[in-house]
């Protein structure tokens, strides 16, 4: 695949993801958006500010400033930059909020389609390139993001669904890559060590420890592995992404118990 087709099929996952996100926020109710998400700190309308937030940096929209306080989950200067877009539209009404991320998106769509993005090294745009990321990071993260907030208001106001959708299959993919880190640098089983990850709608993972202590993916899916995790996409998405734990008897752990608990103890990679 050439890079211009790979960043076209992040930018078309990313939005696709949005439409399901808009879709969502104009089903919901006036008490919904008032809701606890899984987010520390956030309802269901903290959510979609964020999201509003982002996509209309984005787009070219002006960076904001706010006094965020010293709320007790804001952690980091990440989560001090996530909190002021929260924070600047407190007093703003829902609709207000979705009329937002459905004018940024379409706008940042339309440039991105008039003008394809073709070199994946080339720095992010605006304050991402800033951080330090790249057109490939920025663009592979967006649906990630938009779908895991999709997700998280699904839950939150108890309307399960869309698991089955491009950013789905894009953000468990994505996460399902993270395996071999998990493993190798945050459990740190001995060398020799082999794990699986089979997620449903997935490719399943393996990788092995070396003496390095670093987890190498191998090319085959061993018959045989010292563990073995299997879960469904649901329970894996709350678990990589740091939300709660996984319904009781959802993972599936063969091979070493122990090991398997603490690799699953360890699966978050993204806030």
């Amino acid at each position: 695949m050439s890079d211009r087709a790979l960043l076209a099929g992040y930018v078309e996952n990313w939005w696709s993801a949005v439409g399901d996100f808009v879709a969502l926020l104009e089903e919901l109710g006036p008490d919904d958006w008032a809701t606890p998400t899984d987010l520390a700190g956030w309802d269901v309308k903290a959510v979609a500010s964020h999201t509003a937030h982002l996509e209309s940096i984005l787009a070219g929209g002006p960076e904001e400033s706010a006094d965020i306080g010293e709320p007790a989950h804001v952690t980091g200067p990440m989560g001090q930059f996530t909190e002021i877009g929260v924070v600047t539209r407190r007093d703003r009404d829902p609709a207000s909020i979705i009329e937002e991320i459905r004018k940024a998106t379409g706008a940042r769509y339309a440039a991105l389609t008039a003008a394809p993005p073709e070199d994946p090294d080339a720095p992010a745009d605006g304050l991402f390139g800033l951080i330090g990321w790249n057109q490939r990071t920025l663009l592979r993260n967006r649906p990630l993001d938009v779908w895991m907030h999709e997700q998280d208001i699904r839950r939150a106001v108890g309307r399960p669904g869309g698991l089955d959708t491009p950013g789905a299959q894009h953000t468990a993919d994505y996460l399902v890559e993270a395996f071999g880190f998990v493993v190798g640098k945050r459990v740190a089983p001995p060398a020799g060590t082999t794990a699986v990850l089979a997620v449903e709608g997935s490719a399943p993972i393996a990788v092995q420890v070396g003496d390095d202590g670093r987890a190498q993916r191998l090319a085959v899916v061993p018959d045989e592995s010292t563990v073995s995790l299997a879960m469904d996409r649901e329970s894996f998405i709350v678990l990589a992404g740091g939300r709660r734990a996984a319904p009781p008897g959802a993972v599936r752990i063969s091979g070493e118990k122990e090991l398997g608990e603490r690799i699953v103890a360890r699966l978050a990679t993204t806030p």
